[in-house]
């Protein structure tokens, strides 16, 4: 069982001017895994504050997985993803090139994502899209390698499950570790 912290990231969510629906977007898609919700905060767009909460979802509240939604945009205000930057130890850029590719089938807009993800410790921090229906179209991307991640960044010693790579064919047209 995974721990997962949820922040959404909105000047007039934190404010009360906007109702949150990305959090419990997030919410319901990852009740699909073996998680339990730890915490949930909706934040407003401020750097310090976003950095502030990032840590301590890491470090006092040792969450295994950590998603923010919301200010991964063009907008002056959108700083989620220079603070997610500033606390992680390692970045893991295929999540989110993962989630621009994919997002790129629906619409042209994607590429216009500045979201990033990495390791804090032993946690995964992924961000994602301010819209709930983008949450579900980049959680869908990423969902299948989550657990696989989690477990890794856990510590889990197994090897990755091998991949099977067929052997080039020879000469005659067959391939070299084919019976003759």
């Amino acid at each position: 069982m995974f721990s997962v912290g949820i922040l959404t990231i909105s000047d007039k969510g934190s404010r009360g001017e906007r109702e949150d629906l990305s959090g419990p977007e997030i919410r319901r898609i990852i009740s699909e895994l073996p998680a339990r919700i730890e915490a949930y905060e909706v934040i407003p767009d401020e750097e310090d504050i976003i950095i502030q909460k990032l840590v301590d979802y890491v470090d006092r509240k040792k969450v295994d997985l950590l998603l923010t939604t919301g200010g991964t945009g063009l907008s002056p205000r959108d700083v989620t993803p220079e603070a997610t930057r500033k606390v992680l130890h390692k970045e893991i850029p295929g999540i989110a090139e993962a989630m621009r590719a994919e997002g790129m089938k629906i619409t042209s807009l994607a590429m216009l994502s500045r979201a990033v993800s990495g390791v804090r410790c032993r946690t995964l921090i992924i961000n994602l899209p301010g819209s709930p229906q983008a949450v579900l179209e980049n959680l869908t991307v990423i969902f299948p390698a989550l657990k696989h991640a989690l477990e890794k960044i856990q510590g889990d010693p197994s090897d990755c499950a091998p991949q099977t790579i067929p052997s080039p064919p020879n000469k005659e047209g067959t391939s070299i570790n084919s019976p003759a």
